[in-house]
């Protein structure tokens, strides 16, 4: 049940239906705001409930016009559209009926404009909502629960993708693996729960070590993923050591009294090895375990 007035902003240039909207819908349902033309109404569309669009204030063209702006083909949160029109106004009402918006004729019956606005409101407030619950599990649905990056399946999907399209255009593409060093003994040192922050520290450094372009992704335990869309070998190198360098100025875990390292592999597409994209992987996976048998905190190519 809303406990607050819908905010309903009324569109009438003419103002000529205003003073009789203003007595019909009373401040109890309804915190009326009034524009006197499209492109002041577009401006205030962010901060609304719902649109009454009255036929006959704006010239029919704005009319039309207006309608479409406030009614886009794409599926996002909008406000409701409501369409005050005459009964001779055939080619609104039908644009109005075509594009989702609710059509009331003219003159109108005071009860059933306050019952047939409100329900509209309703309505479309609760299919906002749930277009905001719907968005919030896709989200969720490719993105780790401990470090909020991207989650391994959407980094898979990411990079068969990428690669497809990479080949497509005759562009680079690079892959940057990252392995904390030593991880298991922070674990065992310090606790799980240390353990955690670390990977949500470390995580929050390689998102700002990339563009936003690249794509960040836990790959498994304290292994992530750097995908760089059009980045050559040399671009990649640059980015693994201001990620390298990024990590080690960390100070992590409880009370920042933890230092981290890592290793990072690197692998760049097109090369003459790399004809998928599970040989991008597992090229920046054995450049990644050659950085590991060399000493760790430091970055082998492919």
């Amino acid at each position: 049940m809303k406990t607050q007035p819908y905010t309903l902003l009324v569109v009438d240039d003419s103002q000529a239906l205003l003073p009789q909207l203003v007595r019909t819908l009373g401040p109890e349902d309804f915190a009326l705001r009034v524009a006197r033309s499209g492109p002041e109404a577009l401006g205030l569309t962010q901060e609304v409930d719902g649109v009454l669009l009255c036929s006959g204030g704006p010239g029919e063209a704005q009319a039309q016009g207006l309608l479409e702006a406030l009614t886009p083909p794409q599926p996002a949160p909008r406000p409701a559209v409501v369409v005050l029109a005459p009964p001779q106004d055939r080619a609104l009402r039908l644009s109005a009926l075509r594009r989702g918006a609710e059509v009331i004729l003219t003159p109108w019956d005071d009860e059933e404009l306050r019952l047939r606005l409100y329900r509209s409101l309703e309505t479309h407030s609760r299919l906002r909502s749930l277009h905001s619950q719907v968005e919030e599990l896709r989200r969720l649905a490719v993105t780790d629960g401990l470090t909020q990056v991207h989650n391994h399946r959407y980094f898979q999907e990411r990079l068969r993708e990428e690669f497809r399209r990479s080949q497509r255009y005759d562009e680079s593409l690079s892959l940057i693996l990252v392995d904390l060093d030593h991880f298991k003994n922070i674990n065992d040192a310090h606790g799980h729960g240390a353990g955690d922050r670390v990977l949500r520290e470390v995580a929050a450094s390689l998102q700002h070590s990339v563009r936003e372009t690249d794509l960040v992704a836990r790959y498994g335990g304290e292994e992530f993923a750097i995908l760089l869309p059009c980045t050559h070998l040399p671009g990649a190198l640059t980015v693994a050591e201001r990620i390298r360098k990024g990590i080690n100025e960390l100070h992590a875990g409880p009370e920042g009294a933890l230092r981290v390292t890592a290793s990072l592999g690197v692998s760049s597409f097109p090369h003459r090895a790399i004809l998928a994209p599970e040989q991008l992987l597992l090229t920046a996976d054995e450049a990644l375990y050659r950085a590991k048998r060399e000493g760790r905190d430091r970055i082998c190519l492919h």
